[in-house]
């Protein structure tokens, strides 16, 4: 009797045994399983995060919408004080966040541009095409004159790149689309909109800046100014439109206000009842770049 019972408690420990490591090749198979599937689901997610040519989300974009924000209108122009900042950037924030990329609309923009936009004082609106530089120099020594980079939307998203992705955290900071991948991107559609409402709200004279260095021309209807802000200014409130066309400094001399593009340029705003000017470097404007270039020989007039 007494072995009887020793076999079967020996025949209980065996089977407790072989449970247990079949309990611990169980837990050791799905450990491997699930390392496997975790690495092929990031295989699958990296070229979905990286597939964009243009650069990511800025990153600290929040810190950086709300300092700018608070800076612009606490420190810049107090008479804006009434301006929520943290409206704005949580407005911002919705219009792209786990959104795709290449299906951004007006809609969803159209919030921040309320919330953010302000009065453009008369005879102060200064458009520009590929003179980004310059004619910030310029407005930045001449208070005088405001880009869009001056107002509120454009001083918060001036070189700042944004745009979201459908997975946590709904923000890409590895890549984002260009125009050229996709037309409707979140900084496409952003320009365009703070574009056309910069130009509606511009009154008396209007100034443009335009880069007559350019071998292509300086006037492009594919650009911003040419196929978003000339349609938009209103004639009923432009009084005049003063063209600058501005050379680099030691630079060609590709068009001036007789060429091609500015005869196309000044049909179109003729057509659209505007009265128009246009004079080739503009003289305030080239005594700011002689500034930067005292002793080049194109500066001799400048001294």
């Amino acid at each position: 009797m007494p072995f009887q019972q020793g076999s079967a408690r020996t025949r209980q420990r065996t089977v407790l045994l072989v449970g247990i490591v079949v309990l611990l090749a169980a837990l050791v198979l799905a450990v491997v399983l699930a390392s496997v599937l975790t690495h092929g689901e990031r295989r699958e997610v990296a070229p979905k995060m990286l597939k964009w040519k243009d650069r990511g989300t800025t990153k600290n974009l929040r810190e950086v919408i709300l300092g700018r924000c608070y800076s612009f209108v606490m420190a810049r122009y107090p008479e804006l004080g009434d301006k929520d900042c943290l409206k704005i950037w949580e407005s911002l924030k919705h219009a792209f966040i786990y959104k795709d990329p290449c299906n951004i609309t007006s809609e969803d923009y159209q919030p921040l541009m309320e919330l953010a936009s302000h009065p453009i004082p008369c005879n102060k609106s200064l458009f520009w095409s590929k003179t980004y530089d310059l004619a910030h120099r310029y407005t930045k020594s001449n208070q005088n004159f405001l880009t869009l980079e001056d107002t509120l939307l454009g001083y918060m998203a001036d070189r700042v790149s944004w745009c979201g992705d459908s997975s946590a955290p709904g923000i890409n900071y590895e890549s984002c689309p260009k125009r050229s991948e996709c037309e409707s991107n979140p900084s496409s559609v952003f320009w365009k909109m703070a574009s056309k409402m910069f130009a509606e709200a511009a009154c008396g004279v209007v100034q443009v800046m335009l880069n007559g260095s350019i071998e292509a021309g300086a006037f492009r209807n594919s650009s911003i100014f040419g196929s978003v802000e000339i349609f938009n200014l209103n004639p009923d409130k432009v009084s005049a439109i003063h063209i600058w066309v501005m050379h680099d400094i030691g630079g060609p001399q590709s068009e001036s206000c007789s060429g091609h593009s500015i005869k196309r340029l000044t049909s179109i705003l003729e057509e659209r009842n505007f009265k128009i000017t246009c004079e080739d470097n503009y003289r305030p404007v080239q005594l700011l770049q002689c500034v930067y270039n005292p002793d080049h020989t194109d500066c001799r007039l400048c001294t």
